[in-house]
């Protein structure tokens, strides 16, 4: 189908709803092909292409809430759609803060996002297939080390979103994604390590080097090789910008606003507050054009904007749908994210920790003796306390450089602490999805080893 056929179906399926007795009504539906190949010792693993597109519909009878959702977009599959969430709705009791945005509160960015580029479709398979095989030969011709692989990956896709409600809104957007990754694998005697390596864009002219994505999976491999255990000590721990990312993450799940009211986050009650050294400012932003966490408007029809979350240390805000945010007496901040069916949750835009002024080898350069973290593994952030424990591999710095590889170590402390004695951010912001940090060095926790 058309977007236009599309947006107007979903236009249609409020109106109905509407007639069948809902107060309120909003229709989202999803559109999207992809392609993917994996190949693995140069010889092709797994190759898809799919295509699959779905309708949801939730609605209102006061405040009722009721929500289906259909793959079948033919009449008799939207019309079974638009009566079972009728139905769920009688059934339902009554929440006081459910309902949608007030009209005032919605609409979209306007102009070209850069969120699709038509290359995506005209993408040949057979080139696709070789980029994912270059990758891995690039891998395996760096070293003789690397004898082995789990594989190279290529992967693209374009889909479709629409988005209408019973309080005049409706819109659509497009977006086009790609990736290229290598995880090759290396054995040194007994030692056998692997990494691996992406990029990622949302035009095929984005991508980094087939070459150049085995190159550096590769050199990621290697310097894995022959880990030591390291006494239990404590030290300064520096998070290069993967693993830094994990910490944006527990940033995000703090500031949530369904655990702000729900009162199971260490950040509960803390606007205002100093939270973070005064080098941190984390920023949600879902208007930056190109970025994977940009969109024009979220999904309840609020337009997508920029929100500090943390201004050189302060807590400025928490990120809210509609719901949390009547929940808390305050406003959307335009982060509703949903799938097909159900209320909205919250989502992210571009969700980032901006650089600060120096080089990561300038930042290494200050450390005697602390643990550069290449690696995370497990669960063991705890929201509600703080309390961080993960499972960790990386490489120790030994007199201002990277010195030997380490692994099966824990780093643990208090995300309190460990944002108030985070004493370096890097100049080295990197972009590889919609969470995106440089590197970050906290003062000192706690590197559990032998």
């Amino acid at each position: 189908m058309t977007g236009n056929h599309l947006l107007d179906l979903a236009n249609q399926v409020v109106r109905d709803a509407l007639a069948r007795g809902a107060t309120d009504a909003e229709c989202t539906v999803a559109e999207d092909d992809e392609f993917s190949v994996e190949v693995r010792m140069r010889e092709i693993e797994s190759l898809k292409e799919a295509g699959s597109r779905g309708m949801g519909l939730r609605v209102l009878k006061g405040q009722r809430v009721g929500s289906s959702y259909t793959s079948d977009l033919s009449p008799e599959g939207v019309g079974r759609m638009v009566r079972s969430a009728i139905e769920i709705a009688d059934l339902t009791s009554e929440d006081p803060h459910a309902g949608l945005p007030a009209p005032e509160e919605l609409g979209s960015l306007p102009g070209d996002l850069g969120l699709y580029s038509p290359a995506i479709e005209r993408l040949d398979p057979a080139d696709n297939i070789s980029r994912a095989k270059r990758a891995e030969a690039a891998a395996f011709d760096a070293d003789p080390r690397i004898s082995n692989s789990d594989g190279a990956s290529f992967d693209s896709g374009a889909a479709r979103h629409v988005f209408a409600n019973s309080r005049g809104f409706s819109g659509e957007y497009r977006t086009s994604h790609c990736s290229l990754s290598a995880s090759p694998v290396a054995r040194d005697g007994e030692s056998m390590e692997r990494d691996y390596w992406y990029t990622m864009a949302r035009d095929p002219q984005g991508l980094q080097a087939p070459e150049e994505v085995g190159r550096i999976a590769a050199q990621r491999t290697l310097r894995r090789l022959n880990p030591v255990k390291v006494d239990t000590q404590k030290v300064p721990v520096v998070f290069e910008p993967r693993t830094a990312r994990s910490l944006l993450d527990s940033i995000f799940d703090a500031v949530h606003g369904m655990a702000i009211y729900r009162h199971e986050s260490f950040l509960a009650g803390k606007l205002g507050e100093l939270v973070a050294n005064e080098l941190v400012t984390v920023v949600d932003d879902a208007t930056i054009p190109g970025r994977f966490g940009t969109s024009p408007f979220d999904d309840e029809g609020v337009p997508s904007r920029r929100t500090p979350v943390i201004e050189r240390g302060v807590l400025r805000n928490y990120l809210l749908n509609t719901y949390a945010a009547r929940k808390l007496g305050m406003k959307t901040t335009g982060n509703a994210a949903r799938g097909l069916a159900g209320n909205a949750g919250i989502g992210h835009g571009n969700f980032y920790l901006e650089p600060g002024v120096q080089s990561p080898t300038r930042i290494l350069a200050g450390i005697a003796d602390g643990f550069f973290v290449t690696s995370l593994m497990g669960f063991g952030v705890n929201i509600v306390t703080g309390d961080y424990s993960r499972a960790a591999g990386g490489i120790w710095i030994r007199g201002g450089e990277l010195a030997f590889a380490v692994s099966e170590v824990t780093i643990a402390g208090n995300l309190r602490d460990m944002l108030r004695n985070i004493e370096a951010v890097g100049s080295d912001l990197e972009y590889s999805g919609s969470l995106a940090s440089p590197t970050v060095k906290i003062g000192e926790m706690t590197v559990g080893g032998k």
